[in-house]
């Protein structure tokens, strides 16, 4: 007893003070995302939100329980449900659970009524220890508009960007949190505040988004879509970019199909996350524009036609487009079998024929040479992310021999069992497809780790195994335009703190070059401005008026035996002196012409104020 009181009192007097004083973050206002002018795409509002105190529910007799059960009662929610937010994380504890302070207010449901609110207010002797007050939760006010580009917050206490821009600037949008030190009881009851640290509220983010061409583009694609269906294309989904080829700024940037975010706000439902994560509803929360994958079909030819030109095949030149091309003993066809004669690289991308491409890959091919084409491809971005700033961005894929070689290598058992066995299943439905897989399944089990003249191609016209982003094929486009510029897109602008004052500017980092000389780059936009107005697109394009916007653009067809092709489109304009990049998918949506070119002439319409539209782009607007 001396040492503990005498010796070592002044210790222990210490650490028993210690013991009773408690920290406590005080979470800080989430800071707003801006589109380009300023308007808000995602804010804060005050809500009703219902909160429990976790100490005084322990020192009930039954440690809360019934008033959890009657709170569970009047808020329509799980008894279940509320425990689980209320019980305090650690190693052991799955999710739900709280990582904040035991001794602070633990939120357990947003947006409550005002009715509800009022009658927790009004009977504290029924709910001690649960209060219900204003807090701000995250809005919305555009609704679902560009709701993969915005992400969405963990719903928590103290809420953290899990998708989009909330997520990748989360350090700016959250602020500094603050801090409270009470003194608490041996019971957990807080006796008084020793000191308290205000929180600092989060920076602004101004993006480059437009809230209007957004909604422009997000309306087309919709409509495209829909519009597909109806025409008895079993189209499913689709994305479409805008970007500014100068800068490398995502002016838009839309997946369909799409989600309300607010569908977050409280805390989401089994049955909306099932619902947002399942593949028979489409899967609405994939960003398909950033991380939706498919072969790029035609819109690939003005790669093969610089790789063609850096390998010595003249822009001035003449082939013949005849409708098909043998290599060994298989035939590749063009579009429909179509033999068009004997024309220049400006008409093959024109009318685009896909002859010609399989001849020079052919050529290539037998020359030995190491994959020009796949060069040029990694020239323009592809086969890699293009770095925007958003998450869980796709590097899409440039195969090549060690590419085949290396997926051979994982595949080949799965690929020699069904050559062996086929494709029973698929036989009862599909005999002819079954049969097809299955020669394939063989073939593959022998020789699929030969880069064969077959591969080379189909890569050629943007066929086989090559994968692209819709952001990839804009950023490539984009370098087309520019005059070669590759840039690493980037949808954020500025980070401002909550008076206004600039924190940060954010500038588009330049990714690199494009290998392709001036003329070739001239001639390709050249050929590409003849598209809508007498070739692949010339059909979607009727009656524009080009008069006063001339834009260039590619077709694409992505063709899946057995399968409904994918429909794009890839363009800019003003052609002769480009501005912005416009590039939409169709999946399941028929040929490029189809689905896709509609599609972007819906956006460039709106965008500049064309066919009784109201101009969307701000420049046009003053005008």
């Amino acid at each position: 007893m001396w040492q503990v009181q005498i010796l070592d009192g002044e210790r222990y007097a210490e650490a028993a003070v210690a013991d009773h004083v408690r920290h406590i973050a005080i979470p800080a206002v989430r800071g707003r995302i801006l589109d380009d002018r300023g308007r808000p795409l995602a804010r804060n509002r005050a809500a009703m939100t219902v909160s429990v105190e976790r100490i005084a529910l322990d020192r009930q007799p039954d440690r809360g329980r019934a008033t959890l059960r009657k709170l569970a009662d009047l808020l329509g929610r799980h008894y279940t449900e509320l425990a689980g937010k209320i019980r305090l994380c650690g190693p052991k504890t799955g999710q739900p659970c709280w990582a904040g302070s035991p001794y602070q207010p633990i939120p357990v449901a947003e947006d409550v009524p005002e009715k509800t609110a009022t009658q927790i207010l009004e009977r504290p002797e029924d709910f001690p220890g649960v209060t219900a007050e204003p807090r701000p939760v995250r809005d919305h006010p555009r609704g679902d508009l560009a709701a993969h580009v915005l992400g969405y917050l963990a719903p928590a206490g103290d809420p953290v960007g899990k998708d989009g821009l909330e997520a990748v600037y989360e350090n700016d949008l959250r602020g500094r949190p603050g801090s409270r030190e009470v003194v608490v009881d041996s019971a957990g009851q807080v006796l008084r505040t020793l000191r308290e640290q205000p929180p600092v509220p989060g920076a602004t983010l101004v993006t480059s988004i437009d809230a209007d061409v957004q909604k422009v583009v997000e309306k087309a694609l919709e409509r495209a879509v829909r519009g597909a269906r109806g025409k008895g294309a079993p189209a499913d989904s689709g994305a479409a970019v805008v970007m500014d080829a100068r800068t490398g700024r995502v002016v838009a940037l839309a997946s369909y199909p799409g989600y309300d975010p607010e569908v977050w706000t409280g805390g989401i439902e089994p049955a909306d996350y099932r619902r947002l994560t399942g593949g028979e509803r489409g899967d609405p929360l994939l960003s398909r524009a950033v991380q939706g994958l498919w072969p790029p079909a035609s819109t690939w030819k003005v790669v093969s036609t610089a790789a063609a030109a850096g390998s010595g095949y003249s822009l001035k030149g003449r082939y013949d487009c005849p409708g098909s091309y043998r290599i060994g003993d298989r035939s590749f066809r063009n579009f429909g079998g179509a033999d068009l004669g004997v024309m220049d690289l400006r008409r093959a991308l024109v009318v685009s024929c896909d002859t010609i491409f399989y001849r020079f890959a052919h050529e290539m091919w037998l020359k030995g040479t190491r994959d020009p084409m796949q060069h040029m491809a990694r020239a323009f971005g592809f086969g890699e992310k293009t770095g925007v700033d958003l998450p869980e961005e796709a590097e899409g894929r440039v195969p090549d021999r060690a590419w085949k070689r290396e997926y051979w290598n994982q595949t080949k058992d799965q690929t020699c069992e069904a050559a062996e066995k086929g494709y029973p299943e698929t036989a009862r439905t599909d005999p002819a497809r079954a049969a097809y897989l299955k020669a394939v399944a063989a073939e593959n089990c022998v020789r699929g780790y030969v880069w064969t003249a077959g591969d080379a191609a189909n890569f050629s016209i943007g066929q086989g195994d090559v994968l692209v982003t819709p952001l990839q094929l804009a950023r490539a486009y984009a370098a087309l335009a520019n005059g070669g510029t590759l840039f690493s897109p980037r949808v954020g602008k500025e980070v401002r703190d909550a008076d206004g004052r600039l924190l940060r500017a954010i500038k588009p980092p330049v990714a690199g070059r494009v290998p392709v000389p001036a003329r070739t780059l001239d001639y390709l936009r050249r050929a590409l401005a003849e598209v809508p107005k007498s070739g692949t697109a010339a059909a979607a394009f009727d009656g524009f008026p080009f008069g006063k916007l001339t834009v260039a653009g590619k077709t694409g067809t992505a063709e899946a035996y057995g399968a409904e092709d994918t429909s794009w489109f890839a363009s800019f304009a003003p052609a002769g002196d480009p501005r912005y990049v416009v590039v939409a998918v169709i999946s399941r949506g028929g040929s490029g012409g189809e689905a896709a070119a509609p599609a972007v002439r819906e956006i460039w319409s709106g965008m500049y104020g064309l066919e009784g539209n109201k101009p969307a782009l701000p420049e046009r607007r003053r005008r």
